[in-house]
């Protein structure tokens, strides 16, 4: 995506990749989102977890409790997207993908 590609997009990137803990990470994330912020990203890669576990919307509705629009979403960019989801899910530990 050409609007992720500025000075101050990849700065942001950059320090993300070099915060060194857990504590680091979710300090940064607290300070930089707002609480809802960061639950909806943890959500949309909960989503993206259970829909390559080929759960099906209604029962990642009922377990994530985001809507059938936020699934489709997330489903639309795990199959179309850039892979940033997949790759992701690729780097998690074995027992958090299940």
């Amino acid at each position: 995506m050409d609007h992720l590609n500025t000075k101050s997009i990849e700065r942001l990137f950059k320090v993300i990749l070099r915060l060194e803990s857990l504590e680091e990470c979710k300090n940064f994330f607290e300070d930089v989102c707002t609480i809802k912020e960061v639950i909806d990203m943890a959500q949309r890669l909960d989503v993206a977890v259970l829909l390559e576990n080929k759960l099906s919307y209604q029962d990642i509705s009922e377990q994530t409790k985001v809507s059938s629009a936020t699934i489709s979403r997330v489903n639309r960019c795990l199959n179309y997207g850039n892979g940033g989801y997949r790759t992701a899910i690729e780097k998690m530990p074995r027992e958090e993908r299940d």
